[in-house]
C-alpha cells in the first residue's frame, strides 16, 4: 500500500498543433500565438517526505537527461540542477514548507524534443508538491512560480488544451480535441530550442485562428528543419499514412506529431514507421 505522503503525478506531453511566431520581444522572448493540447502519456513524478531532498532519474532516457543536468555543491548531495528540483525549490521558498522530499523523475519522453518534457515535469512537480501540501492547483502564487520556471510551465500546470498568448502563458482555455488518437515520432534527435529561435528568419505570417490550428502552421519548422533535415522525412512519413489528419512538427522540434480519425488508423501508422524506421522513437497516446 502507498503511503499518504508519497504522491504520483503524470507529466504528460505537450504538443502545439499550432504556433505561429509573431515578434521578437525585447525581453528575449518572442511573441507567439499557439494551440496548446496534452497527451494522456509522458514522464512521470513521484515525491515522497524523505530526512533529506534527493533526486533520481529512472526511465529510457534517464541517461539523456543526467548528461544534461548540473550537479549541485556537495552539501546538496543528490539534489542536481534540473527543472524538477528548481520547481521543488520554488515551492519550497513560496510556501514556507520546511519539509524535504525524494523526488522521483521516470523520463520516457526524449529531451530537447519540442514537446514539453523538461516544462511538463517542473509542472508536474509543482503539482504533486501542492497535493501532498494543502495548495489549491490555481493558487496564484503557484501559478507565479510556474511562470517563472519558463514561458510552457504555466500551460502545462494546467494540463488543458489552450489558446496561449503573449510568450505562450497567457491562456484561455479551449475545448474540442479530448480523445484524438495521436502518433508522435522523433528521429532520435535533440534540437535546441534556443538554436530554433534564434534562426527564425523575424517574418510575422499572420495571426492564428484557435479554432483551426489545422489550417495554421508551425513557423518554428524551417527553422528547425535547417538544423534537423530528418524532420523533413518524419513529417513526410507521417502525412503518407492512411487517416491522417495533420502532420505537423510540435514546438522547435523535433519530435512530430500526427492526428488521425481512429485509433486503428493510429496504430496501422505506428506499425508502418517502425517497419520504415526502426530506430525512430514513437508514442502512440490520445488527447487528454
Amino acid at each position: 500500500m502507498i503511503s499518504s505522503d508519497v504522491i504520483v503525478e503524470p507529466a504528460p506531453a505537450k504538443l502545439n498543433l499550432a504556433l505561429h511566431v509573431r515578434a521578437r520581444r525585447p525581453d528575449g522572448y518572442h511573441d507567439l500565438e499557439t494551440l496548446f493540447v496534452f497527451c494522456r502519456d509522458g514522464d512521470v513524478v513521484t515525491i515522497a517526505d524523505a530526512q533529506d531532498d534527493s533526486f533520481t532519474i529512472t526511465g529510457p532516457f534517464a541517461s539523456a537527461l543526467a548528461a544534461a543536468t548540473d550537479v549541485v555543491p556537495a552539501d546538496r548531495a543528490g539534489w542536481t540542477d534540473n527543472l524538477v528540483t528548481r520547481a521543488a525549490d520554488g515551492f519550497r521558498d513560496t510556501f514556507g514548507v520546511a519539509q524535504r522530499h525524494a523526488i522521483i523523475l521516470e523520463k520516457n519522453l526524449p529531451v530537447a524534443s519540442g514537446i514539453g518534457g523538461g516544462s511538463a515535469d517542473a509542472a508536474a512537480t509543482l503539482r504533486a508538491l501542492a497535493r501532498r501540501h494543502g495548495v489549491s492547483a490555481d493558487d496564484p502564487r503557484l501559478i507565479a512560480v510556474a511562470a517563472r520556471l519558463g514561458a510552457d510551465v504555466p500551460a502545462c500546470l494546467a494540463g488543458r488544451t489552450a489558446f496561449g498568448t503573449g510568450k505562450g502563458d497567457a491562456l484561455a482555455p479551449l475545448d474540442g480535441w479530448a480523445g484524438a488518437p495521436v502518433l508522435l515520432v522523433n528521429p532520435g534527435v535533440a534540437v535546441s530550442t534556443a538554436a530554433v529561435f534564434g534562426a527564425w528568419d523575424g517574418i510575422d505570417r499572420g495571426p492564428l485562428d484557435p479554432a483551426d490550428p489545422i489550417g495554421g502552421r508551425n513557423d518554428l519548422e524551417p527553422a528547425a528543419r535547417s538544423l534537423a533535415p530528418e524532420i523533413d522525412r518524419v513529417i513526410a512519413v507521417l502525412a503518407a499514412q492512411p487517416g491522417v489528419k495533420l502532420a505537423r512538427m510540435s514546438g522547435s522540434g523535433a519530435t512530430c506529431l500526427a492526428l488521425f480519425e481512429t485509433v486503428a488508423q493510429r496504430d496501422q501508422a505506428a506499425a508502418a514507421v517502425a517497419a520504415a524506421e526502426p530506430g525512430w522513437w514513437q508514442m502512440a497516446s490520445r488527447l487528454a
